[in-house]
Formats: C-alpha cells, sequence, structure tokens
C-alpha cells in the first residue's frame, strides 16, 4: 500500500508536516473544493483522496508512486536472544486478553501493523499462568504509535488496553539462552501447543501415542520438549510441536483426554511461552545454598526488636496511590516515619494490591496513627489503618496473610514433609568485603543457617505469594523509601523482591 501524506510531502515538499496532513489540507493545498456532503461523508473523502493523487501524477507533479509499503500476510513465530538489542520505542503492553488468546490473536488484533518475528510474547503469573497480558515488538517505531492508538479496541468481548514498554520489558517475557529451546524451536512456520498435567513417569513414546495418527508430532520424539526443575525432576509440563495448523487443531481437540489416570490440558503456545517456562523452572531455588555467618561489626542498640509494634498497617489504598498520597494522608504523623519505612505491597501480577506497611519511629506514634487515621479518607476510599509488629509486617510482605485469626505463614515457611536429601558442609565465619554497602540490620542479623541437612521444597513453595518493593521517588521521598537488594529476607524493614511474573 501506499501513505498518501507521505506520497504527497514526497511530491509537495513545501506541505505542512507529515503528522498534519489530512484530506482536507492536501485539498486545500493544491486549492480543490472539498466535499461537502455530511450524508456522503465516507463516500466523499474517497473521491478527494481519488482527485488527489490524479493531480500528482498529472503535470506538473508528475509523482510516481514507486516503492509501496508492505504489511505482513501472517505472523512469523520465532525465538529471541537476552543479548539482543531491543528498541524502546518499537515495544507495547496490551492488557486486559482473553486468557486462552494466541499470538496469533493477537496478530489478528494488529492486523495491518508489521509484528517483528518471534514479537508477541504472553506473560505468565507466578502459577505458569497467562494473566491476561502481552509484549508485543513491531518492526518499527512508526508501526508502534499505530499500535497505540488501538487502545481500547475490542478483542471479541473485551476491549483491550494498550501501552508504552520498553524492549527490556520485553527481553524479561521472550528472551533466553537455553541451547535446548533454541534446538527445539530451530524449525520454522510450526504450531507449539503446550500440554500440562502429564504424569510425572509420562515418556516421549506415551506422548506421541497420546496424539495418534490424526496429528503426528513434526519429528516425532524430537518434536518434544519436556519442562524439568534444575535437579531433573519433571514439572508435568512440555511442548509439542505441529507441522500445520490442521494437526494443531485435531490435537488442542484432545484437551482433557487421559494419559494413565491423568486428564491432559492442551494449549496453544507461542516461543515466547516456552521461553518464559524454562526460564521459570530453571530459575534458582528460593531457598539459597546457606552463606558463610557474618560477624557484627556494629553496635547492637542500632537493631528494633521485632515484637514492638511500631509499625502500622494501611488497607484499602487505592490501586493508583502513590507515595507522596501516603505521606499526605498519614498528615502529621509522616514526620513520625523511619527511614526506608514505607513499604508498598504487589500482587502476584506486580500490581497494587491496596496494601502498605509503615514504620513508625516509635509504638506510641504507631497507635497514635491508627487511632487518629483509621477509616480517613484517600481520594474516594477510606483506608483502614491498624497497628502492627514488624514480624506480623515481614510475614505479608513474605507472602503470608494477616487476618483476625493470626498469621497465615507464607510458602517459603510452610512445613516440608519431604525426607532430606542435600547436606551442606558448616563454612567458616567471615567479613564479606562488601559490608560497607549493607544495611546495619542485615549485618546484625544475619539469617540462621540451615540445618547440616536440608532439601529444597516442591515448587509451589518456592516463590512467594506477594512481591514488596520501594519505587523510586523525588528527593523528599528518599528519606522514606528505598530499593533493597534481591534475595534478602525481609528483616526489620528489608524486603524480599521475588521473581516478577
Amino acid at each position: 500500500f501506499f501513505d498518501l501524506r507521505k506520497e504527497f510531502k514526497k511530491c509537495c515538499p513545501g506541505s505542512p508536516d507529515i503528522d498534519k496532513l489530512d484530506v482536507a489540507t492536501m485539498t486545500e493545498y493544491l486549492n480543490f473544493e472539498k466535499s461537502s456532503s455530511v450524508s456522503r461523508y465516507g463516500a466523499s473523502q474517497v473521491e478527494d483522496m481519488g482527485n488527489i493523487i490524479l493531480a500528482m501524477i498529472s503535470e506538473p507533479y508528475n509523482h510516481r508512486f514507486s516503492d509501496p509499503e508492505r504489511v505482513n500476510y501472517k505472523f512469523e513465530s520465532g525465538t529471541c536472544s537476552k543479548m539482543e538489542l531491543i528498541d524502546d520505542n518499537t515495544v507495547v503492553r496490551a492488557r486486559g486478553l482473553p486468557w486462552q488468546s494466541s499470538d496469533q490473536d493477537i496478530a489478528r488484533f494488529f492486523k495491518g501493523l508489521n509484528i517483528a518475528k518471534g514479537g508477541a510474547a504472553l506473560c505468565l503469573n507466578a502459577q505458569g499462568r497467562r494473566n491476561g497480558e502481552a509484549l508485543v515488538r513491531f518492526v518499527s517505531e512508526e508501526h508502534r504509535d499505530l499500535a497505540l492508538q488501538r487502545h481500547k479496541h475490542h478483542m471479541g468481548t473485551r476491549y483491550i488496553e494498550v501501552y508504552k514498554a520498553t524492549g527490556e520489558d520485553f527481553l524479561k517475557i521472550a528472551g533466553g539462552t537455553s541451547n535446548e529451546v533454541a534446538q527445539f524451536l530451530s524449525k520454522e512456520n510450526q504450531v507449539i501447543v503446550r500440554m500440562r498435567g502429564l504424569p510425572f513417569t509420562a515418556t516421549a513414546e506415551e506422548v506421541v501415542a497420546f496424539f495418534g495418527q490424526h496429528c503426528p508430532i513434526t519429528g516425532g520424539k524430537e518434536g518434544i520438549l519436556f519442562v524439568t526443575y534444575p535437579d531433573g525432576r519433571p514439572t508435568g509440563d512440555a511442548f509439542v510441536l505441529f507441522a500445520c495448523e490442521e494437526y494443531a487443531q485435531n490435537a488442542l481437540r484432545k484437551h482433557k483426554d487421559l494419559l494413565g489416570k491423568r486428564y491432559i490440558e492442551l494449549f496453544r503456545s507461542t516461543a515466547a511461552e516456552v521461553q518464559q517456562v524454562l526460564n521459570r523452572f530453571s530459575s534458582a531455588p528460593l531457598i539459597p545454598l546457606p552463606t558463610p555467618p557474618i560477624i557484627p561489626v556494629l553496635p547492637q542498640q542500632f537493631v528494633p526488636p521485632t515484637n514492638v509494634r511500631d509499625c502500622i498497617r494501611l488497607r484499602g489504598l487505592p490501586y493508583a496511590a502513590t507515595i507522596e498520597d501516603i505521606l499526605d494522608f498519614l498528615g502529621e504523623f509522616a514526620t513520625d516515619i523511619r527511614t526506608h519505612g514505607v513499604h508498598m505491597v504487589l500482587n502476584h501480577q506486580g500490581r497494587p494490591s491496596g496494601d502498605a506497611f509503615i514504620q513508625m519511629k516509635s509504638a506510641d506514634r504507631a497507635f497514635m496513627a491508627a487511632q487518629k487515621c483509621h477509616k480517613k479518607n484517600m481520594k474516594d476510599r477510606y483506608v483502614e489503618v491498624f497497628q502492627c509488629s514488624a514480624e506480623e509486617m515481614n510475614f505479608v510482605l513474605m507472602g503470608g496473610t494477616l487476618n483476625r485469626n493470626g498469621l497465615s505463614p507464607p510458602p517459603c515457611k510452610l512445613p516440608c514433609l519431604s525426607p532430606p536429601s542435600y547436606t551442606f558442609p558448616a563454612p567458616a565465619a567471615v567479613i564479606p568485603t562488601e559490608a560497607a554497602i549493607y544495611q546495619p540490620s542485615v549485618i546484625l542479623n544475619p539469617r540462621a543457617l540451615q540445618p547440616s541437612t536440608a532439601y529444597y521444597p516442591a515448587g509451589t513453595q518456592l516463590f512467594m505469594n506477594y512481591t514488596a518493593y520501594y519505587p523510586s521517588m523525588q528527593p523528599r521521598m528518599d528519606l522514606y523509601t528505598q530499593m533493597t537488594r534481591p534475595g534478602l529476607y525481609p528483616k526489620n524493614g528489608f524486603v524480599f523482591k521475588g521473581p516478577s511474573s
């Protein structure tokens, strides 16, 4: 196709900028009489465009339409390396997708725009299920800008939100470096189907037999990729390649058919989802190997006790609430907040949960803040304020729940009934060279060593239910907020940043 505005700018360099050109401007520039029929608006626009084109190819312009722009007929799947450089101005985030939507559905939603090869990446939540979001990478900034204009257009009965995103966001979802994955996805133009709920003893031969002759797997056993934990245990997931759409549709009809004594869930998948699932299950476990104990080098009085109720919990915050909003909400009590003492809580999808924890300078000030601010309005919502301890705060930030019945521990604190299988020697105490950059509470309260015999819990116990973070704020906010190093458990105001979804 030809973009009439671009061609007109080439033909008439003295005309207004491309972003200001429309049919009315072009007809006015050529001194044409514009059709004014409101009832025939669409037909009038087409008629005016035809007259503009006729004028451009005639004397005195003699313009030639010689370099058409092309729209890809179909979306091409492919892989993306974590080392690849991606322009931030080519990526968007689509939100509100139906959970069963595929990369082809996303391509149809952005029909007329060129998505880069392998540029549709569906996002997964902490449980490995789709969360209704996708990162989409386009071939150019121009196509990205046109994609943003489809904000709140519909896919089926749902409207889709479209926002700007970054290349880093895309690489977090679609990037991968596994040779096994690269080899599996090296066959182009294949349709990928994800299997979930496989028996842990399932073999490639059983998977081939499950699909049968009506939907043969590409390459037989070579077209199957089983997902495993780092120690080699199967997760019950697998990805399968099919040569064409017909075979894939036949395969999807076997959704919830039995393999052995288990029913198998089948979903259409993407190369980005393969990378994402493999990255998730092959990532380092939440419970790391024990590190050498750290010798205290600062006075012990800097560490606040965890059983003192010197914290407050805000519940029911507007999802758009910022640190500034919280400080305004607390009013006179904002001056009683400890340094780095504001903790915003996020849910599984990385969005605000409506909760926040504040560390106050004393239990008395925490009590007064809870009394004065309870059910006070922030914007259009009333916010509940409760006094609590640092221990209770840490439980929630690590993924536990705090309710009237007491504390429900986070997943990483649940008792594990598996037999022990790993042993670790007790290392000698050392003072780390980077001790100067640690906060006092980290140095003074090192995490207790694991017993000499330890083991990794099941996969469902490896990830936190909540993710807490400290957003970057203006200089005034730096008094109250901080970023913590990934991998630290929350202790006296420090927050673990769990795996992103």
